[in-house]
């Protein structure tokens, strides 16, 4: 007989059953995520399973959606089907918090960019160029990837830049990337593109708004720190 299985538990402490009697919002993170993994191992409740993973990503979920699903799946009673359930779950999440209807929202600040990017680059373990296109009220009319690379960089052409810009009629633009070390300051590399788009933008007529460095729940932009 299975001992160690959510069926075995008592009624009242079966993460399901707790959630369908008590609401999704009395479940722990450890049984939110048991109730994904499903079973445990003949040692452990598929809950002990999830504390265990829990506490490999130091209790930040943020942390837990970082790890890959070969990291996912190594702890004890876990293993690929059931990482994949995990990483799945997780970046439903993430869409949900980011699935916001984005056009005609308008930009009043650097917090509202942020706002917009946060929940796709903050966990990344590599460094992605976005750029946030807007009309002349500075309301949004798409948000588009300009280049993903790796842990330290990633390559940007400022030709790239403005043809999206000019494809989409933009009047404004506002550049944002990731730093995956968590250092919200700007490198000389950042400074140097920066200026390099801007005065290519005044050209053109089409403006660097501001540059906005995404640190884990931290940011960093230009323009508040007077450098636009």
């Amino acid at each position: 007989m299975e001992t160690s299985g959510i069926k075995s538990w008592s009624e009242p402490d079966r993460p399901r059953e707790k959630l369908l009697l008590h609401g999704k919002h009395t479940l722990s993170t450890s049984e939110l995520i048991a109730i994904l993994i499903r079973s445990g191992t003949r040692d452990e409740t598929a809950v002990e399973v999830a504390r265990s993973l829990l506490k490999l990503a130091a209790d930040d979920l943020s942390v837990l959606a970082r790890m890959s699903v070969s990291d996912l799946a190594r702890p004890k009673g876990m293993g690929p089907v059931k990482a994949i359930t995990l990483v799945a779950a997780l970046e439903l999440g993430r869409r949900k918090a980011e699935g916001r209807n984005l056009t005609k929202v308008k930009i009043g600040s650097s917090s509202d960019v942020a706002n917009v990017f946060q929940h796709r680059l903050a966990d990344l373990d590599h460094e992605e160029f976005w750029l946030l296109l807007l009309n002349r009220a500075n309301q949004i009319i798409t948000k588009c990837q300009l280049s993903k690379g790796g842990v330290t960089g990633t390559v940007v052409d400022p030709k790239m830049v403005f043809r999206m810009a000019i494809e989409h009629l933009a009047s404004g633009i506002i550049l944002c990337h990731n730093h995956p070390s968590g250092n919200n300051q700007p490198s000389d590399a950042d400074i140097r593109l920066t200026r390099k788009l801007k005065d290519a933008g005044a050209l053109l007529d089409i403006h660097i708004l501001d540059h906005i460095i995404i640190a884990g729940s931290d940011y960093y932009s230009f323009s508040d720190n007077g450098k636009m």
